[in-house]
């Protein structure tokens, strides 16, 4: 039932010419450079140091990796984060 409602959601979302971040309840990442990150539509913030950031997705967690990062902004669903991004891992559900 779930891989039906899915596949019925991306259906209309590419008919519809809708934005997928919204219909899928996915992620928005835009990255400037290796300094700046902004993550939209996170379901959390799991863990925090000057070396990694990890995020609650709805399909799993974003790892970020690197250097001297500072949290610039923080909302319950968006984050701005500084410093020497060095990897954006995605890790699925298990």
């Amino acid at each position: 039932m779930n891989k039906w409602k899915h596949k019925m959601k991306r259906w209309i979302t590419q008919q519809m010419d809708l934005p997928a971040d919204v219909m899928m309840d996915l992620p928005r990442i835009t990255m400037i450079g290796q300094i700046h990150i902004y993550i939209e539509n996170h379901k959390g913030l799991l863990s925090f140091s000057d070396q990694e950031l990890r995020l609650l997705l709805k399909q799993g967690q974003l790892l970020i990796k690197g250097k001297s990062f500072v949290i610039k902004t923080i909302l319950p669903e968006e984050i701005l984060l500084e410093g020497k991004i060095d990897q954006v891992i995605y890790l699925e559900k298990v």
